[in-house]
């Protein structure tokens, strides 16, 4: 059964410039629920866009999935009017309804995990729903226009634990399957399953308030699932981390980068302890590659700009968890990670946002021995469960 799913995206956003590129959590907005999709049980997905700088991006960023591919969306379909269900069929007809299952998901809804996914396809894959969506459950009480109450009685108000509330849409996630989209042309029809998803999962992102709101969300629930166990792996970006963050330039191009060399030596004794290293950052640099391979770090991975994605995926490789990781970022779009990883640091010099969120800031800067205080920490840390 092949299972395919869309995420629809618009250049032109009026609420929020920008929107669909602008970073949450140092990712691209839609970078959220596209990495979750590329963890969860679907067998593509593709990201339908207007905006070619998006189609590059993803051509370009997401050649370590098979799964992820973009699709240019014609103009009438990207319009201030144009509904949701035209732009899936148009979607449909380029793609000659390949599929078993469509699954329409939402970029303003970062909140959405792989779980939610599996379960909103697992309604009509196994429990033989003909199409399914995603709602969460809200003890708000609501009134008509008329100043009649709708869901309860004003002289016996319940308390919320005795109250059953209202199920809503939170537009997070929607599946079909294909003959009954082709009959409807609607994103749901026939027998609707209903899969609960957590009433945080109800904001969507359409205004400046709502960001900030959701962005406070994803952090708290990233620190949240924190655990510390053994730490077995050492995460690193590169610049600002491994360098100072400056590069040196000639006419070819990149001429130079500043490396510590006692960075080297800490690293080589954290691996003879037990701890793998992993190099991971989002520049592509010859200087980079040949530096990683003559400190033998075997897992340097170049080029990767969904770095939080990536790590979920190479986690579930080397079937281990974000409480046997630790940490060293520097800047925003490491911020993902750090949050999520058991022990998260920032050299003494990183920017105000990474300061903010590490577990532990350094006493030394990048490219000044920040990384062989690392490794000492670890190597102490370690030591209560020889």
């Amino acid at each position: 059964m092949k299972k395919i799913g869309i995420i629809p995206l618009r250049k032109g956003s009026k609420g929020i410039i920008g929107k669909n590129k602008k970073k949450l959590v140092g990712q691209p907005l839609f970078s959220w629920v596209l990495g979750e999709a590329e963890l969860s049980e679907l067998d593509e997905i593709y990201v339908f866009t207007d905006d070619t700088e998006i189609i590059d991006f993803i051509n370009k960023e997401y050649t370590w999935s098979t799964k992820i591919k973009a699709l240019l969306r014609g103009e009438e379909n990207a319009s201030d009017t144009a509904s949701t269900e035209s732009t899936m069929i148009e979607f449909c007809e380029k793609i000659n309804y390949d599929f078993d299952l469509l699954c329409l998901l939402q970029a303003t809804s970062p909140l959405t995990l792989a779980k939610d996914i599996n379960n909103t396809l697992d309604k009509v894959t196994k429990e033989g729903f003909d199409s399914s969506l995603t709602v969460v459950n809200t003890h708000r009480f609501t009134w008509n226009a008329n100043g009649t109450p709708k869901n309860y009685d004003v002289f016996n108000r319940p308390r919320r634990q005795d109250f059953d509330g209202l199920l809503v849409e939170n537009g997070a996630v929607y599946v079909t399957s294909k003959q009954f989209f082709i009959n409807s042309k609607n994103r749901v029809s026939g027998k609707i399953g209903l899969v609960h998803m957590d009433e945080d999962s109800f904001m969507e992102i359409d205004s400046h308030s709502d960001w900030l709101i959701v962005e406070n969300i994803l952090i708290n629930r990233l620190k949240s699932s924190k655990k510390t166990n053994r730490i077995d792996y050492l995460v690193l970006d590169v610049d600002g981390v491994f360098t100072d963050g400056s590069v040196l330039f000639s006419p070819d191009g990149e001429f130079a980068k500043k490396f510590d060399m006692r960075d080297g030596m800490g690293l080589e004794i954290l691996r003879q302890n037990g701890v793998e290293v992993i190099v991971l950052t989002s520049e592509n640099s010859e200087l980079v590659r040949q530096r990683m391979k003559k400190l033998q770090i075997k897992e340097a991975h170049l080029g990767v700009k969904d770095k939080f994605t990536f790590l979920n995926k190479l986690i579930i490789e080397k079937n281990t968890n974000f409480g046997n990781l630790s940490y060293v970022g520097d800047d925003v779009n490491d911020l993902a990670n750090m949050c999520r990883v058991a022990w998260s640091f920032a050299p003494n010099n990183a920017t105000k946002e990474a300061l903010y969120h590490a577990d532990i800031t350094l006493r030394h800067n990048s490219a000044e021995g920040a990384i062989r205080e690392t490794c000492e920490f670890i190597l102490r840390y370690n030591n209560r469960f020889n």
